[in-house]
């Protein structure tokens, strides 16, 4: 299996867990009333999307280039957080199972991309574009900041260090995953674990906003808590890289609440009026 048959399987399943939520949660009847006037939602979010963008550009090219440069302006890591953990990621493992690694590969290979996807979907369909607003404002910061920390932190994961003592289960179960896992993230890249930041920032915006939708806020809640376990589980992130997750995470949530409510129509008359006051002629 290549990576386009790995990629269409992700797919797959995420639509579909995507699409059963949208029904059980949202309703078909208001997401379609959203996406029969879609622009007021649109404009309130287009600068922090195309903020997004040129994040997520950054570390496309900071997955090919960034690792050398963290090596010259970076700080090694790996031996500290080893120092301070010793084994806990192979005492993890110690506790679980065939069926728990099953369930936790999932989780960290589906559940977590379910989680950041489904809160755009959810928060699209609202009336107000206020929360859609806040997460993509919430995810510009977890991908900027970790980018900035990638690039500060050399640390290599327990499957790195430790393999005698914690295999990378998740490989094991599944090899065809490294396809996946090679394309969006490097083994030097371990600090903090964006698995756990995006989940934690999601998590807290579902309880948040648990008024919109209550029945998806504990989904949220547990769901993130799978997906934190399952990078210690599966050896992918140490302890350490999971609580500068949880930071970020919480970081960035707090960040997209308090995010200026600037939209493109308000940027557009800004750039108008500026233009038009220094075109303007002397009175």
């Amino acid at each position: 299996m290549g990576l386009l048959e790995v990629v269409g399987v992700l797919a797959a399943v995420v639509g579909a867990l995507i699409a059963v939520a949208t029904v059980v949660f949202v309703g078909r009847e208001r997401l379609w009333a959203a996406l029969r006037d879609p622009w007021p939602r649109l404009d309130a979010i287009a600068p922090y999307l195309v903020t997004l963008g040129v994040v997520l550009l950054f570390r496309r090219l900071a997955l090919r280039y960034g690792p050398e440069f963290s090596w010259v302006v970076g700080v090694n890591l790996t031996g500290t957080i080893y120092a301070v953990e010793g084994t806990f990621i192979a005492t993890l493992q110690s506790y679980g199972s065939p069926a728990v690694t099953m369930a936790l590969s999932f989780a960290y290979l589906y559940g977590y991309a379910f989680l950041l996807l489904f809160p755009f979907v959810a928060y699209f369909a609202l009336d107000e574009p206020d929360h859609l607003r806040e997460l993509t404002a919430a995810a510009t910061l977890n991908y900027g900041l970790g980018l900035v920390c990638y690039i500060l932190f050399v640390v290599y994961g327990p499957r790195n260090v430790i393999l005698d003592q914690a295999p990378p289960l998740l490989y094991d179960l599944y090899p065809q995953s490294q396809l996946l896992t090679r394309e969006v993230n490097r083994n030097v890249n371990a600090f903090p674990s964006l698995h756990t930041s995006l989940s934690v920032t999601v998590a807290a915006m579902a309880i948040r906003t648990r008024d919109h939708y209550r029945r998806f806020a504990p989904v949220a809640a547990v769901a993130a808590g799978l997906v934190v376990l399952s990078t210690m589980y599966l050896a992918i992130h140490w302890a350490m890289d999971v609580l500068g997750g949880v930071v970020l995470g919480l970081v960035a949530y707090y960040g997209g609440v308090y995010a200026p409510a600037t939209s493109a129509s308000d940027l557009y008359a800004w750039l108008h009026a500026d233009s038009a006051g220094r075109t303007r002629p002397p009175q």
